[in-house]
Parts: C-alpha cells; structure tokens; sequence
C-alpha cells in the first residue's frame, strides 16, 4: 500500500510538473516575441538574483545585460529587476566594460550612480579614451550620458578620430571595423548630442546599411552572414540615427526565435541564448542606448 501511494504520487507529480510545462510553452506561443523573450529571460534568473545562461551560474554581465533588457521591454519585471539589482550592487567589476554595463543598468532602474561614474571619469585619459579600448570609451560615453554626466570634448574627439574611411568603427585601435561597434558608437555620439546629420553619422548609416544582407539581417562586418546580435545592434544604432532598420531585418529575427521565447544566434547556430535574447529584446523594444 505504502509502495503504491508513493508510485501514485511520483506519477501524479510527474503529470503535474508536464501540465505546467505545457502551459508555459503555450503561454509563450501565445505572447508577442518582445514577451516571449522576456519570459526567457526572467526563467534563468538565478537563486542569487543573477543571470546565467543554461548550466551555468550568475555573471555580472550577463545580468547587466538581462537587467537593460527587461526595463528596455516596458514590461513591468520589477522583483526580478529588485533582486537582480541585489546582485549586481555586490558583484566584482573586472573591466571598464563592466562597470559601465552595470552603470547603464542601475541608472537605468533609478539607482544614484554617482560614484560609479566618477570610477569612470577616472579611467579617462589625456587623449580622451576611457579605458583601455575604442569599445570600452563607446560604453563610457553612453554610460555617462545615461548617468545625466557630460563625456567630455575629448573623449568625443576620440571617437571621432576612431571612425574609419568605411564609416565603421571596431573595438580597438587595431581591429577591424565592425557593425556592433559601430551601431554602438552611433549611440554614444547620438547621446553625447551629435546632430543625426553630421557627416560621421551619415557615413555610419551607409556603413551600417552595407552590413545587411538579403535575408534581411546584418553581419558582423559587409559580405559576412547575418546573425541576431549584428542585426540587433544594427536597428539599434540605426534607430538613433534616425534611419529606419526596415521589416526585413524584424523579420530575419523573427525567423531565429525558438520556441520557448529565445532567439539562435544564427540560422546554423544557437549559442549563449540568454545573451542573444537579452540584445534582441532591446532591438524589439526599438530602444536605443541610454535608456530612456
């Protein structure tokens, strides 16, 4: 008898544990993609308020990301958001990057940031990068403009002179332009108060545009295959530009997103799904950096 009711229980857990998953699943069929993704993200929110991708634990960056991604939807998550700020407050930083990725994020919920932007104000240097990078000074200059905190003329100039005769931008002085960075450095300038007009942005747009393929979404560089963070950053920094990304490029992401609400890096790969979905999200709340 004693063996029969723990049978009957197991069973009926198991019959539960499928009904509930069935539901979720068809709940998020059901929901528009932006809610779809959100209903991922907030599913690999961890114990310790963090986020992880699957199998793995909480990463202050991936967290920063998941965090920007939730306010960027206008879908209220707010004890996810409460809990994740929790752990980013106590999470070590090991670049610049990643202090400005957690500026963003906590500016973003309202938090006083003070003394994380001056740690930024003090990483600049005498010719105005901030950092150690190309890319890390694009992250300051938004970072600090989501703080309400001037960047600063020479940090501006800087990313001026950074701009290649293609109209991109890469990550480092070194390296080859990329869409990412430039969509990211489009959205620096756009916050530092660079008119839409002026000659850097125009060069940007067209360099943007020539990263779209005809499936829609972006490369990481012109001739490159699409894939769903180049398309993201892609929209974004158009959006902030001015320019519109077009249907095709929503419709490209539309055409990765699995399922249970994340989104495949590519067509022929799935990898990291939490932070593609958090970028995408951004790009499906057409939200440029900083957040509003």
């Amino acid at each position: 008898m004693g063996r029969q009711s723990e049978t009957t229980r197991r069973r009926l857990t198991t019959i539960a544990a499928a009904i509930l998953a069935f539901a979720w699943a068809a709940s998020v069929c059901a929901s528009t993609p932006l809610e779809a993704g959100v209903s991922y993200l907030r599913s690999h929110q961890q114990a310790d308020g963090g986020f992880a991708e699957p199998g793995r634990s909480s990463t202050a960056g991936l967290t920063a990301w998941a965090m920007l991604a939730l306010e960027a939807s206008g879908i209220d998550a707010s004890a996810s958001e409460r809990s994740a700020r929790d752990y980013l407050v106590a999470a070590p930083t090991s670049s610049a990057t990643d202090l400005e990725l957690r500026l963003i994020a906590l500016a973003a919920l309202g938090d006083d940031v003070t003394a994380l932007a001056d740690e930024i104000d003090d990483l600049r240097k005498p010719d105005g990068r901030i950092g150690a990078q190309v890319n890390s000074t694009i992250w300051a200059v938004i970072a600090l403009a989501q703080a309400d905190r001037k960047p600063g003329s020479a940090s501006i100039s800087f990313l001026l002179r950074q701009q290649r005769m293609s109209g991109g931008w890469a990550w480092s002085t070194r390296a080859a332009p990329d869409c990412g960075d430039t969509a990211a450095a489009v959205q620096a300038l756009r916050a530092a108060g660079l008119s839409k007009r002026s000659q850097a942005l125009v060069r940007a747009v067209r360099y943007l545009k020539r990263c779209q393929n005809p499936d829609g979404g972006f490369g990481t560089a012109p001739g490159n295959d699409s894939d769903a963070q180049s398309t993201a950053w892609a929209i974004q920094g158009l959006l902030a530009a001015g320019a519109l990304p077009g249907k095709s490029a929503f419709r490209y992401l539309t055409r990765l997103r699995q399922p249970d609400g994340s989104y495949r890096y590519n067509a022929r790969y799935e990898a990291t799904p939490v932070w593609v979905t958090a970028q995408v999200v951004c790009a499906l709340a057409r939200k440029p950096f900083p957040l509003g």
